[in-house]
């Protein structure tokens, strides 16, 4: 059976609840308060709402020229007192009834109100210092990394004197991670980039009657251009991330506290696995994009122009230099280093909690991504009499 409220109770809340009249005057209007203005009250949702919405039409500096009457108010917190000192503009209304002991928790809340700071304008001065932090934040990061990086040269050098106490447990594992895991998905996302590519190659490429020549702009552009980069972008945001992830994560729980205790080299234990792995992995993976690219490429070709398979792979090594393919491996071992070493200097620069190691996941993938492009950029301008 259900429990009904008891009408006495119900309608003893209903006159303790927190409320508020406005009744119009000559000079304005006049603001009565009733019932009890505490924490406990006020928490109702309907009688907040209620305040809420008849305040709203008093606001400063409205709210100042009124005469607010608190006389009618059983009892008064500071809870209560600061919606009404916030709801006044934070100053004193011209007319106000109120008791003793109501004045004096007013003025106690006004009194420990902390205003918040007006909005500065930044002038010349003010862009010159942010300018100037933002200098120096680069240059903190240049120098963390250029301190990895040499790290890593020396932790080469001791890995080919000594190489049976080299990791190589951990090179096998993150290999396996790193490049075996990510077959499908680059394979996935390298044959749609070569069927949409094809695709709209093929529109433009059909009105001068240029059909063949698809087999030459496909097999640059994707074996030279987009097959290392989209495969460093896709590795970066999957890889790299996991990297700085592992990094981060032994800060937040002191594994890279213990092993310096016990004498365990960051960079021999945790840099150099990584990147070699993504060294070796790097160029395979791009290998394996730029041959899924030219598959979807192939298959388009056959169905929009006419192009058939057999052509297209008879005709691909005649108009395409071993000198692409050479500089396409050599591009991305470099992006696989870069990639490894940006996870690793974010992941080592993670502060023991849980909002740094978000923050610096982000940073670690925004950075990979737009370093392999500047890369990309360098190399096509660099070698940009090479195979072709």
């Amino acid at each position: 059976m259900a429990n009904h409220p008891d009408p006495k109770h119900r309608h003893t809340m209903e006159e303790t609840s927190p409320r508020l009249t406005l009744q119009p005057d000559t000079d304005g209007a006049q603001v009565q308060l009733l019932g009890r203005w505490t924490a406990a009250r006020l928490a109702d949702p309907a009688a907040w709402a209620s305040i809420q919405e008849t305040l709203a039409a008093a606001a400063p500096p409205v709210s100042t020229a009124w005469r607010w009457d608190l006389q009618g108010v059983e009892r008064l917190d500071h809870t209560g007192a600061q919606l009404l000192w916030n709801a006044w503009g934070r100053q004193w209304p011209a007319h106000v009834a109120l008791s003793p002991p109501q004045r004096a928790i007013l003025e106690r809340v006004a009194r420990f109100t902390v205003e918040p700071p007006a909005p500065q304008k930044r002038g010349a001065w003010g862009l010159f210092l942010l300018l100037g932090s933002m200098v120096l934040l680069v240059t903190d990061h240049l120098v963390d990394v250029t301190r990895l990086l040499g790290q890593l040269v020396l932790d080469l050098r001791r890995l080919i004197g000594t190489p049976r106490d080299g990791p190589w447990r951990d090179v096998s594992g993150h290999l396996f991670n790193i490049g075996a895991r990510a077959l499908p998905i680059t394979a996935l996302v390298g044959f749609l980039i070569g069927v949409v590519l094809a695709y709209l190659m093929s529109q433009q490429l059909r009105q001068f009657g240029a059909d063949a020549f698809i087999v030459n702009i496909m097999g640059i552009a994707l074996i030279r251009e987009l097959g290392p980069l989209l495969a460093a972008i896709l590795i970066a945001g999957r890889s790299g991330s996991s990297i700085t992830a592992q990094i981060g994560v032994m800060r937040v729980t002191e594994e890279l506290d213990a092993m310096r205790v016990m004498g365990i080299a960051h960079g021999f234990r945790l840099v150099l696995p990584r990147a070699m792995a993504m060294a070796v992995a790097m160029p395979l993976i791009s290998v394996w994009t730029t041959l899924a690219a030219l598959l979807g490429g192939m298959l388009a070709a056959d169905l929009t122009i006419g192009v058939t398979p057999a052509f297209f792979v008879e005709m691909l090594p005649k108009v395409t230099q071993v000198s692409n393919l050479t500089l396409a491996v050599g591009k991305s071992v470099v992006f696989g280093v870069l990639i490894a070493l940006i996870g690793c200097h974010y992941g080592l620069r993670v502060k023991p909690n849980t909002e740094s190691l978000g923050h610096g996941t982000t940073a670690s993938v925004v950075t990979s991504i737009t370093v392999v492009i500047l890369v990309d950029a360098l190399f096509a301008v660099v070698f940009k009499n090479v195979g072709i």
